[in-house]
């Protein structure tokens, strides 16, 4: 049998997919950039997620669009909700997610010192 985590990790993936849509399709604010919504964490009351995000550019760009998808959270909050059909919506809260960027920077001096292995 499959506990309540199970249901949790479910919608919040749901959600995920969701919002990723929504930011994509609907809004319209030209403060957000190439955003792509990495994960989804709920609470386990389900009145809060987390929903995280990776942005394309740089610091400044990130931000940008980071202050584009708060001021968009009710908007996202109310289409996710009508969309999956949910009795109450969860407070969204947008948040950056730098796992990406730490990969692609690990990778890099992982290859620098591969490179320079070699060379010696």
């Amino acid at each position: 049998m499959r506990g309540p985590s199970h249901r949790i990790e479910r919608l919040a993936d749901q959600i995920r997919g969701e919002v990723a849509i929504v930011i994509a399709e609907d809004l319209r604010d030209p403060r957000i950039g190439f955003t792509t919504v990495t994960r989804v964490e709920l609470s386990a009351d389900l009145q809060h997620a987390r929903v995280l995000v990776s942005v394309l550019g740089d610091a400044a760009a990130q931000q940008q669009t980071l202050q584009g998808l708060v001021s968009a959270a009710g908007y996202v909050r109310y289409a996710v909700t009508h969309r999956l059909r949910l009795r109450r919506a969860p407070e969204l809260t947008f948040v950056l997610d730098h796992g990406p960027e730490e990969g692609i920077r690990l990778e890099k001096l992982l290859h620098n010192l591969h490179q320079h292995d070699h060379e010696k």
